[in-house]
Parts: C-alpha cells; sequence; structure tokens
C-alpha cells in the first residue's frame, strides 16, 4: 500500500505542477533587447487588389523601416486573394516553414492556431515598456494601445488573447445607378431596406418587344448583384437577429430565416433580377455597363465604381454614363443598422529564436505609423485602424478633398470611406472559432447553389432546402464542427496540458502496476 500511496502522491504534484503556470501557453517571453548587431530576414506575405499604388506602399514601408533598423531585411511576397494566402500557410504550417509575418483574417487564424505554437499570442508584446506599443525607445513613433480604435483591436482576440493587429479596415456598401433609379420613377430613401431594392429591381425587368430591356436598352441587365455572398448570407442574419454561429462553435446557419431568405433570393433570380459575383461576373462591370442597379461590393473595392472610376475592367466603348450614389448596405430595421467589419489584420508566426519574433514585431508596429496607415488607406474606400491617423491633417484634407479629381480624390471612394467612418459602432464580425472559417464559406454557398438551381430550373421548395442543407453541411464538415465549449477545439494543447496529460498517463499506469504488484504479493503471502 505504501507503493502505491506514493504512486498516487508523484501523480498529484505531477498534476499540480502542470495546473501551475498555464498563462505560459499563451505568452511570448520578450527578449530583453533586440540584438543590433545581428543580422534577420523576415517574410511578410501581404494581399493588394492588384493595384500597383499598395505594392508601392507596401515597398516604401519597407525601404523606410530597414533604414531604421539596417540589421532587419523583409522581403514581400504578394498574393491577391486572402484564401490563397490561407492555403500556402496551411500547407507550410506542415513543413515548418511559415512566414515570419502574414496578411490575414481571424477567422484564418484561428486555424493555424490548431497547429503547435504557431501563431504567436501578442499581449506581452503589446505591454512591453522597451518594445511595446506606443515606447519610447522604438525608432519611430509607434500608437499606443489607447491609440488602436478598440473596436477594431478586439477583433484580434481568440480565446481572450490577442493573435492579430488590425491594419486597414473595410465594410460593404452598396454602389447604386441613381439615374436608372429615378427613371423608374423611385426616390432613393434616406436609408436602403431590402424591400426597395427587391421592388426596384423587379420593377426593371419589364422589356420590350425586340426583347431589350426597356431600362437600359440592351439585352443585358441584372439588376442586383451581390459580390460576397458570405457576408450577404451574414449581415441579413444579423439583421434579422437569427442564428449564424456562436462563440461556443456552434453552427447554428440551418434555420428558418435562412431558408425564408433563400426562398426570396430564389424568386428574384427567378425573374433575372438577381445574381452573384461568381455566378455572373464582377459587379462594377455590370454596373459601368448600365447594366446594373444595385451592385453590392466591398468599399476596398470603390475606384472599380462608376463611370469615371480611376480603375475600370470594361472598354471605353462599353461604358454608360450615369450619376452613382454610394449608400450603406440594404436593412431590415434601418432604426438598427448592421453592416459586416472586414479588411486585413496582420499575425506573426512563431519561431525558434524569439528575437527573430521580436523583430517581426517591430516591422508590423511600423506599418501603424501615420504615414502607411494615411496611404494606403487612400488607394481605396479602407480607413485607418488608429486614432492617431484619422485625426492627421493629412488624412482630414483627405477627406475634405473629396470629388476635387477623379483619382486620388474620387467622390465614389471617398463616399464609401465616409459611410464607414460614420458606422464603425454599426459594424460587427462573426464568431472567431476553429472551423468558423467553414461556416463563412457555408453561408456563400448556401445563396450560390440556390442560385445556380434556379438557373438550372431545378425545382426549389422546402425538399430542395432540407437537402440543400444536408449537403453543405457535408461539403464543409460542419459535423465535425463540435457544439458544445467543452469539445470546442481552441488550438493546440499548451506545453502544461501535454505535461498534464502525460502526467496522467503516467499516474495511470503507476496504478496498474501497483494493483498488479499487490494481487502478486498476496498470492506469495497465501503460499
Amino acid at each position: 500500500m505504501r507503493v502505491l500511496r506514493n504512486i498516487i502522491i508523484l501523480g498529484l504534484v505531477l498534476l499540480l505542477g502542470g495546473c501551475h503556470g498555464s498563462k505560459e501557453s499563451v505568452s511570448f517571453q520578450v527578449p530583453d533587447a533586440l540584438g543590433l548587431e545581428r543580422s534577420f530576414e523576415l517574410t511578410f506575405w501581404a494581399k493588394n487588389d492588384t493595384n500597383k499604388t499598395q505594392t508601392d506602399i507596401y515597398k516604401q514601408a519597407i525601404e523606410e523601416f530597414q533604414a531604421l533598423y539596417p540589421n532587419i531585411t523583409v522581403n514581400l511576397r504578394l498574393y491577391t486573394d486572402y484564401g490563397k494566402i490561407y492555403n500556402d500557410v496551411i500547407t507550410n504550417i506542415a513543413t515548418g516553414t511559415t512566414p515570419n509575418i502574414c496578411i490575414s483574417y481571424p477567422d484564418h487564424i484561428a486555424t493555424y492556431l490548431t497547429g503547435d505554437n504557431v501563431v504567436v499570442p501578442l499581449d506581452d508584446l503589446m505591454d512591453d515598456p522597451t518594445y511595446g506599443l506606443g515606447s519610447s525607445e522604438l525608432s519611430f513613433v509607434s500608437p499606443t494601445k489607447e491609440q488602436i480604435i478598440s473596436k477594431y483591436l478586439e477583433e484580434g482576440k481568440i480565446a481572450n488573447h490577442y493573435y492579430a493587429m488590425p491594419f486597414m479596415r473595410s465594410s460593404e456598401v452598396c454602389y447604386i445607378n441613381k439615374t436608372f433609379v429615378e427613371k423608374l420613377g423611385y426616390t432613393l430613401p434616406e436609408h436602403l431596406t431590402w424591400d426597395f431594392i427587391w421592388e426596384v429591381s423587379e420593377a426593371a425587368m419589364a422589356k420590350d418587344e425586340a426583347g431589350n430591356y426597356l431600362l437600359n436598352g440592351q439585352q443585358v441587365l441584372i439588376p442586383f448583384i451581390y459580390k460576397s455572398t458570405d457576408n450577404m448570407m451574414i449581415q441579413y442574419l444579423a439583421q434579422a437577429d437569427a442564428g449564424y454561429s456562436n462563440e461556443q462553435g456552434e453552427v447554428l446557419i440551418f434555420n428558418d430565416t435562412t431558408k425564408d431568405f433563400l426562398q426570396t433570393i430564389a424568386k428574384h433570380t427567378a425573374s433575372g433580377a438577381f445574381s452573384t459575383f461568381k455566378i455572373s461576373g464582377y459587379p462594377a462591370n455590370f454596373l459601368n455597363a448600365g447594366q446594373c442597379i444595385f451592385a453590392i461590393d466591398s468599399t476596398a473595392g470603390a475606384t472599380w465604381m462608376g463611370a469615371d472610376a480611376p480603375l475600370i475592367d470594361i472598354s471605353e466603348d462599353a461604358l454608360v454614363d450615369f450619376e452613382t450614389v454610394v449608400m450603406e448596405i440594404p436593412q431590415l430595421d434601418p432604426d438598427d443598422p448592421k453592416m459586416i467589419s472586414q479588411g486585413p489584420s496582420i499575425c506573426i508566426f512563431n519561431k525558434e529564436d524569439p528575437q527573430e519574433v521580436l523583430a517581426s514585431w517591430l516591422f508590423v508596429q511600423y506599418l501603424l505609423t501615420n504615414d502607411i496607415q494615411i496611404s494606403y488607406a487612400q488607394t481605396e474606400g479602407y480607413v485607418p485602424v488608429t486614432y492617431l491617423a484619422q485625426d492627421d491633417k493629412a488624412y482630414q484634407d483627405y477627406l475634405a478633398a473629396a470629388g476635387s479629381d477623379d483619382d486620388l480624390h474620387y467622390d465614389v471612394k471617398l463616399q464609401a470611406t465616409n459611410i464607414l467612418l460614420a458606422n464603425v459602432d454599426n459594424t460587427f464580425i462573426t464568431p472567431v472559432f476553429n472551423g468558423s472559417s467553414s461556416v463563412r464559406d457555408t453561408a456563400g454557398q448556401l445563396i450560390e447553389n440556390t442560385v445556380k438551381a434556379v438557373r438550372r430550373k431545378e425545382t426549389v421548395d422546402d425538399a430542395y432546402f432540407a437537402q440543400l442543407f444536408t449537403d453543405v453541411s457535408a461539403l464543409y464538415h460542419l459535423d465535425e464542427i463540435t457544439t458544445t465549449d467543452a469539445k470546442r477545439d481552441l488550438g493546440p494543447l499548451p506545453p502544461t496540458a501535454k505535461m498534464l496529460i502525460g502526467s496522467l498517463a503516467v499516474v495511470w499506469c503507476g496504478l496498474f502496476v501497483a494493483f498488479i504488484w499487490q494481487i502478486r504479493q498476496k498470492k506469495r503471502e497465501k503460499r
């Protein structure tokens, strides 16, 4: 019995040791100082919108940063799609070759966290007196934590720890051919509603005897086109206070509100009044050709929208002159508007050398400085993520010059920007957990499949939607996302948790050995 008792005591000690210091699992030990005598080579994966100006801003930021820290080299790799960055990161996690710094979405970062110590928690770095946010020891003016817009900063929090810093923010808006709306006999309301957009879109479907639409005299017209159907579904459900998902990782999207919205979409697809980017093409191209009335896209796509847009993807002879107005996305209740917050965030990947991580952190902070924030925000309908940059005279002068030219101060771009600035408190983000990116994909897939089914003349009824829910759930393996906090995958097990599990295994093995030993001892005594 004494042996058994000693084994149990040893197990308890190990268990207590495993529990003690559990905060270390979500911390990064900041080095006392950056080794300036050493050379560091960092890789930075970034996303731009095929916009050369954005590329030049990244390159300029790197050049300026390297002038301040000559021992740090930053190598830029550009992507045009967040999904490609995500896929490459996942691949590189498996081979241990992740970049140092990466532009990404929090949904994606939550999946990166399922790897073992892959993404660096930023809490201690942010608060470090020497290298933290706003530290006077830096070679540049970094914003303090309080000078970063709190709503945007909180978007990088996963399981109560910061794993991402905001870089830019955008949302969605509706780009409208006001000329067509008024030609149909309507006046734009103060705030758009779904009912208004559907009504006007249906009114535009009248044709002449030759099959041309009366509104534009062409044989092509899709009054309402949505770029991101993920966001379309997510925002509608948020406005309806209906289920999507929650912080516990529960998948709630398969509900009656979702089905009702899909039925509405099916109805207007059948008439030809609605389509999506994935099915018909880029909304801006239809809008600029006079083949669309309501084009919903990101504020970051503003420079492609309108007859005078500085970036246009169609031939000049296809352009139609019209008045472009930018408004908030349609709402169910204009008195309680809800619109999604999106845009690039930045994460840092862990490396064996903590000084390499610290060098990465310095560059991330440099991307939050005023010159970088303001210049990048001016390329599209983004807004800076710091109060410092938004209050800067240069940025205020930029906003005030709206419409003075069709390039830097393009009116449509500044309309989109001002809508976002006025609605920061009305924006929201979806819950972030391992698998949340699959729920997002599901939201869009439900709409895309419904639109395709209607266009293929399939019967779209209750039986169709029941099967659709089953098929899409299976497609994105939603049944593998656990539905309680206890079962939910919160990411990699920290070292102390692994030690705890190992200790339990040792204890149970010890108990089993002791049990067998006692049985044998009793048998010997009986002899």
